[in-house]
C-alpha cells in the first residue's frame, strides 16, 4: 500500500512551519469533523487522516523520520488518539471548535499558574482637568497575590503533586479513535493536593485588598478615554502575573465651553451697538481672558477663531483652536434715554425698510 502524503492531506508544502501546519489542520478538522457532517460517511475517515497527518508533522522527530523513510519510518503505527502532552497540543489547536469534544483539555488546570483578571475603574473628572491633565489618587479593591505563600496556596512543603493524574489535572480514556480527557476525580483538576493550606489566604493563593494608587491623567483626555495601568489588576493565580487596570474617564460638562474633537466652542453675548460700531471684547479661554476685536457691522452668529487655544492632542503634538460665536443680546428693559435713542434710530431705519418692501412688492408683482 503506497504511503499517504501527509503534506497533501493538510494542503501544505514540505517546508511549512509549525504555525502553518496547525492552521491547516484546524481548517481540515473543522471541515471534516463527523459532528459537522452527519450525512457524509467518509467525513470521519478524512478527519482521522488529517489528525494522523498533524500528529506526525507537528512532532519534529516523527516528521524527520517520515520525510526520510515515509510511513515505514513511523514503525507502522496508526492513529490511536491523543495522549499526554500531545492531547493538550491538539486541544490547543482545536480549542472550542466542537463544543467540548476534547473534554476541556488545553484549559489551565485549577492549580496551575495563571494571569490575574483585568479590572475597570470609572473616574469622573472636571472639564478643565481633562484638558490640562491631572495627577490624582484612586482607591481600588482587588484580589492580590498572598504575600505569605506567594500565591502557592500552601505553607512551605505543604503541597504535593497528585499521583492519580501525575500533576496534569486530568485523566484520559480511549473512546473509538479519540482519547477523551476529564478532570481528575482525585484532585478535581488541580493537579496537586494541599496538605497544609496557607493560613493567611485559606488556600486560595490570593487575598482581597483595597489599595490607593497614584494615577496621572494626561492632558487632552476625552469622555470615554481608557488609561491602562499595567500590572495594577488582580493578582495572578498560583503565582502567575497580575492583570491590568483600565481606568475609564468620564468628563463633567463645562458651563461655558463645549468640546468638539480638539476644538473648544463658546458663545459670547454682545450688544447691538458693539457689533454695529465695532468693539474690543475680553473673552474667556481656559488660560484666562483674551482680547478679541469685533469689527463694525459684525452680524449676530459670526464666529471668530483663537488659534492654539483648544485642547492638546493626546497622542501627538499640537493643540486645537477655540471658536467664539458672538450673539446679539436683546435688552428686556430699556431706560428712557435708551428708548429715545432707539426710536430715533427706528425712524431712520423705516425709510430703508420701506424702500426694501417696495422692491420686494415689485418683484412679485
Amino acid at each position: 500500500m503506497p504511503d499517504r502524503d501527509y503534506y497533501d492531506i493538510l494542503g501544505v508544502p514540505r517546508d511549512a512551519d509549525l504555525a502553518r501546519i496547525k492552521k491547516a489542520y484546524r481548517a481540515a478538522a473543522l471541515k471534516h469533523h463527523p459532528d459537522k457532517n452527519p450525512d457524509d460517511p467518509g467525513a470521519e475517515e478524512r478527519f482521522k487522516e488529517a489528525s494522523q497527518a498533524y500528529a506526525v508533522l507537528a512532532d519534529p522527530d516523527k516528521r524527520q523520520a517520515y520525510n526520510r523513510f515515509g510511513e515505514r519510518g513511523l514503525g507502522g503505527s496508526t492513529f490511536q488518539g491523543f495522549e499526554g502532552d500531545a492531547f493538550a497540543d491538539f486541544a490547543d489547536v482545536l480549542g472550542g471548535l466542537f463544543g467540548g469534544v476534547f473534554g476541556g483539555a488545553g484549559r489551565r488546570r485549577r492549580g496551575a499558574a495563571g494571569r490575574g483578571r483585568d479590572l475597570r475603574y470609572d473616574l469622573t473628572i472636571d472639564f478643565v482637568d481633562a484638558v490640562r491633565g491631572i495627577e490624582t489618587q484612586i482607591e481600588v479593591q482587588r484580589q492580590e497575590t498572598c504575600e505569605t505563600c506567594n500565591g502557592r496556596r500552601a505553607e512551605k512543603g505543604g503541597i504535593e503533586r497528585c499521583g492519580a493524574c501525575a500533576g496534569r489535572g486530568q485523566v484520559a480514556f480511549q473512546q473509538g479513535f479519540f482519547t477523551i480527557a476529564r478532570a481528575c476525580p482525585t484532585c478535581h483538576g488541580a493537579g496537586e493536593r494541599l496538605l497544609r493550606p496557607c493560613k493567611t489566604c485559606s488556600g486560595e493563593g490570593r487575598v482581597r485588598q483595597e489599595r490607593s494608587l497614584g494615577l496621572r491623567v494626561p492632558p487632552g483626555v476625552d469622555d470615554g478615554t481608557q488609561i491602562r495601568v499595567g500590572g495594577a489588576g488582580e493578582g495572578g493565580i498560583g503565582g502567575g502575573p497580575p492583570g491590568d487596570l483600565f481606568v475609564v474617564v468620564e468628563v463633567r460638562p463645562h458651563p461655558v465651553f463645549e468640546r468638539q474633537d480638539l476644538d473648544l466652542h463658546c458663545v459670547v453675548p454682545v450688544t447691538f451697538s458693539q457689533v454695529a460700531l465695532g468693539a474690543e471684547l475680553r473673552v474667556p479661554t481656559l488660560d484666562g481672558e483674551e482680547r478679541l476685536d469685533v469689527p463694525a457691522g459684525t452680524q449676530s452668529g459670526t464666529r471668530f477663531r483663537l488659534r492654539g487655544q483648544g485642547v492638546p492632542a493626546l497622542d501627538r503634538r499640537g493643540r486645537g483652536d477655540q471658536y467664539i460665536t458672538v450673539q446679539v443680546r436683546t435688552p428686556e428693559r430699556l431706560t428712557k434715554a435708551q428708548r429715545e435713542i432707539l426710536e430715533r434710530l427706528a425712524e431712520t431705519e423705516s425709510d430703508e425698510t420701506g424702500g426694501l418692501f417696495d422692491r420686494v412688492r415689485n418683484i412679485f408683482g
